[in-house]
């Protein structure tokens, strides 16, 4: 209330009122800021996680379709297995000592009276040869179902592979392999495990019911022999696989890969 000399003023009444409003409204301005200011950072933290997480998933999601979509523009539909392309291919990526663009798939969930081995030349995105395979004569009939990495054992090993240097041997042109994988296939010198081409892995032969069998080598067609051997040889990844999920809880390779 304005007083000045006991003098009443006619609007002093209301300019009082009006100064009571505006003192709770700043006091309202003031509760409001106090809010805000506490309430802003765990609005950027709760922002900053969710952002994290759609990140997180938009990361997964890519390399997921990544592989889908190269899998298609390599026309690679009712040819190969996506399973076993895909874990090829991470494997392919996550090996550092490799040195050429080249990859090749052993897929040993098929039968071996079908093509089941691949090469893959990955900067082209282009499917370089498909051919049948034989298994070791340990490791099942028609179908690859036991593997080992033991010497003596007659059987193939699963897993990743370097390629080595070739030779003449007792099976004529073939390919030194290294396993990478310890316990799986890390005895592979040893037991020389090699790339090599037989006779009894002629696709004539499959025509019986079943492709030959080896000692635990990846045995190749005579004809494709050479050709595919120069095509991997020095340093190059080759993967084989089967459907088992005790490999990939053994694989120091694909060990945390979403897919197992």
């Amino acid at each position: 209330m304005l007083i000045f000399n006991d003098i009443r003023y006619p609007n002093q009444e209301k300019l009082a009122v009006t100064l009571q409003r505006f003192q709770d409204t700043k006091k309202m301005r003031s509760i409001f800021l106090t809010i805000f200011t506490l309430l802003l950072p765990l609005a950027w933290l709760i922002e900053g996680k969710a952002e994290t997480v759609v990140a997180e998933t938009s990361c997964d999601s890519t390399a997921m379709s990544r592989h889908e979509q190269l899998f298609h523009e390599m026309h690679l539909d009712s040819i190969v297995n996506y399973t076993a392309f895909e874990q090829a291919v991470v494997g392919y990526e996550r090996i550092q000592e490799k040195k050429r663009p080249v990859l090749t798939l052993i897929d040993f969930s098929k039968p071996s009276t079908e093509k089941r081995l691949y090469v893959f030349d990955m900067n082209a995105k282009k499917l370089l040869y498909s051919s049948v395979v034989a298994h070791g004569k340990n490791s099942g009939d028609k179908y690859a179902t036991s593997f080992s990495n033991k010497n003596g054992s007659h059987k193939s090993s699963l897993g990743f592979y370097l390629t080595g240097g070739t030779y003449q041997g007792s099976n004529g042109y073939s390919l030194i392999l290294d396993g990478l994988e310890k316990g799986v296939n890390d005895q592979a010198r040893r037991r020389a495990i090699v790339v090599h081409g037989a006779d009894y892995a002629n696709p004539e032969v499959a025509k019986c019911g079943r492709l030959g069998r080896s000692f635990g080598c990846p045995a190749l067609p005579r004809a494709l022999t050479r050709p595919i051997i120069d095509a991997i040889k020095g340093g190059s990844v080759l993967f084989i696989y089967a459907e088992k999920q005790d490999y990939l809880a053994q694989s120091s390779i694909l060990q945390n890969h979403d897919i197992l």
